[in-house]
Formats: structure tokens, sequence, C-alpha cells
């Protein structure tokens, strides 16, 4: 891969775009509403828990069900410490860029790539913010222009398969980095500055609540 002039993006940018906002997903985030490792040590708990029961119920002593209970317990923890190494790795080797005039999303484990998304395919983009702070921002693309679900994973929306929606995931103060999204949108569109309100959920475990930012469907058709 050759040398970044600006950390994030391939290329320097044009005469009169400048960077307005860098970060990265958190790895912490991305191992839980990515690779669901609560999920994970749930379902492993809940196995280590029957295979002991059924060994006891069997016949067999409580040091063959603490043997059986162990064996489950060390599969599970090695699961969920290849998850969160996964999530580590993606989370080292991403940088989100908003600048004034496109969303750069640089990622790749293996081999790092940068998907370039000008404002003017973005047809609106949402907030979803956690009681952390950290949130995602998805970006819903306007035209013809599509993009492609697994080569976007994991910064996509979950479940968008056929319009799928590139996706600021994991982001430590979101709220921040949709307000500057938000402004730059506007601002391209010749409107006010758009100040996007940080919605934190009750808990940390709750769903998360979607804010809609600028409409961008008009600026696209212009």
């Amino acid at each position: 891969m050759k040398p970044e002039p600006i950390p994030g993006l391939p290329d320097d940018l044009p005469e009169g775009e400048r960077v307005l906002w860098q970060g990265a997903p958190d790895w912490k985030s991305l191992a839980v509403h990515v690779f669901h490792i609560r999920f994970v040590a749930l379902y492993f708990a809940v196995l280590m828990t029957w295979e002991a029961s059924a060994t006891l119920s069997g016949g067999g002593g409580a040091g063959l069900a603490a043997s059986t209970a162990s064996l489950q317990a060390l599969t599970g923890a090695a699961a969920i410490a290849l998850l969160c190494l996964f999530a580590w790795l993606i989370a080292r080797s991403t940088v989100y860029t908003i600048t004034s005039g496109r969303v750069v999303i640089r990622a790749g484990v293996a081999l790092p790539k940068a998907v370039n998304i000008p404002f003017a395919i973005i047809g609106s983009a949402a907030l979803n913010v956690r009681a952390s702070g950290h949130g995602d921002i998805p970006l819903q693309l306007s035209g013809p222009d599509r993009a492609a679900y697994l080569s976007l994973w994991p910064h996509v929306r979950p479940w968008r398969l056929n319009n799928a929606q590139p996706m600021l995931r994991g982001v430590p103060d979101a709220a921040k980095a949709a307000e500057v999204l938000g402004a730059a949108l506007a601002e391209k569109a010749g409107q006010s500055p758009v100040r996007v309100a940080r919605t934190a959920s009750a808990r940390p475990a709750a769903r998360p609540r979607r804010q809609p930012m600028p409409d961008r469907a008009a600026a696209a058709n212009s």
C-alpha cells in the first residue's frame, strides 16, 4: 500500500477542500454491537450449565461435571478473545474522515481501501447514539449509486442488503461527528448550518434512538 498523503485519505485533497473531522471506531463497541460478544458469552454459559446438568443427571460425579463445564468455559473464552481481537484489528485499521465535500471510509485489515462518498450522493444521514456516547452514523445514498454491502461490512447499516447504507460505526462522541457532518451537508446545500442534538438511550443496552439529519435529496437531484 502506498503511503497516505493524509492519514485516512488515499490522495491529496483538491484545492478548496479541507478535513473537518477524523475518527475511528472503538473496538469495544465493535465487539459488543458487531460481533455480539455478550450473546456469545450467554450462549456458552447456557451450554456450560446444560452439559454440567446433563452429566450430573446421567450419573456422572461432580468432578466430571466441573471438568465438562470448564472445557466449555475455555472454549467460550477463546471464541470471545478471537472476536475481540478481530474487533481491535478492524478499529486499528479504520479511519473515518469528513471533509467539506465528502465522507471517506478507509478500512481493511489485510487489504486497506478507501471508499469516497461525495455529499452529492448522500440523500440523508442519521445519528444512533448510545448512553456511553458511542454511536453510529448511517448514510442513505440517493440516485442510481449503490454500495455493495459485503465490500463495506462492517461499516454498513445492518440488514440493508438491497440498498446498503455506509455507516460510521462505533464512533466515540458520535454526536460531535454528526454535528460536523450535518453542518457540512447543510453548507454544501446552501442552507444554514444545522446542529444535531445528542440523544442518549436510558441504558447502555437499550435500542439507540434514531435522529434525522438534513435531507440531501433535493441537493442530489439539482
